[in-house]
């Protein structure tokens, strides 16, 4: 399996700009055959935006279904869905054929954000495909206590854990007397090794324009661990980048 992690700029509020922009890129990891792409949380409006209220009834999967169709590719994309008056954080993964094959909706979400946001309540089956079993959880999730989530899915036979993030820091933040990462490696390392379980962290880049963290901004840094516990791929901080890693 050929895996890339779209770390794409996602402008706040502009859902149609942001989902071309991922169709862009998915395109692009197809150009270089990824079986499998993974692109950031709440890529459509962008994490906690309060546009995001207006959304119409459902995902705004309907692109990214035709993107994964065209290039025949797996895609998993984080998505905000409406739900009659709830808004959930959620992720979706999208077959060859632009089925939705398994959904997930956020189940640790940060305290700031349970303004804007229900929290899910399950954790979803990992569900089989060529390239193993994958399983979804979103950002958070992964540090949620004694990384239950992860576990859970990974014990439900998970061969890798897809993760769209939005990984932010804030404004005074300096890359340069700080190394951004340590939370992730501190959850994903222990669990992966412990349960031979591959885990992938796709962040974007990118301001945060509304909220309690207005301000800050996204900085990509993406993550994949192996199933030994091994960082095999970082992303750049603060730059927009087709990440691939071959299992092969």
């Amino acid at each position: 399996m050929k895996l890339s992690l779209i770390q794409m700029h996602v402008e706040p509020g502009d859902p149609q700009r942001n989902l071309e922009t991922a169709c862009h890129r998915i395109a692009e990891a197809a150009e270089i055959e990824a079986d499998v792409i993974l692109l950031p949380e709440a890529l459509d409006y962008g994490w906690m935006d309060e546009s995001a209220r207006d959304k119409p009834e459902g995902l705004s999967a309907a692109p990214l279904q035709e993107a994964a169709n065209q290039h025949r590719a797996y895609v998993c994309a984080g998505l905000i869905e409406r739900r009659g008056d709830d808004l959930y954080n959620a992720a979706a993964l999208i077959d060859p054929d632009g089925e939705i094959l398994l959904t997930h909706r956020k189940i640790n979400e940060l305290e700031i954000a349970h303004s804007i946001y229900r929290c899910g309540s399950e954790v979803q089956p990992p569900i089989d495909t060529p390239f193993g079993r994958i399983g979804l959880h979103i950002c958070a999730d992964a540090f949620a206590d004694e990384q239950w989530i992860s576990r859970k899915i990974a014990t439900q036979g998970a061969d890798i854990i897809l993760s769209p993030c939005a990984w932010a820091v804030p404004p005074d933040f300096n890359p340069d007397t700080t190394t951004y990462g340590e939370i992730w490696r501190k959850n994903y390392i222990p669990m992966a090794k412990e349960h031979s379980c591959w885990i992938a962290g796709c962040s974007n880049i990118g301001p945060i324009s509304s909220g309690p963290w207005a301000g800050h901004r996204c900085i990509g840094k993406s993550i994949i661990v192996n199933a030994t516990g091994e960082e095999v791929l970082t992303g750049p901080f603060d730059e927009e980048a087709v990440l691939t890693v071959d299992f092969s």
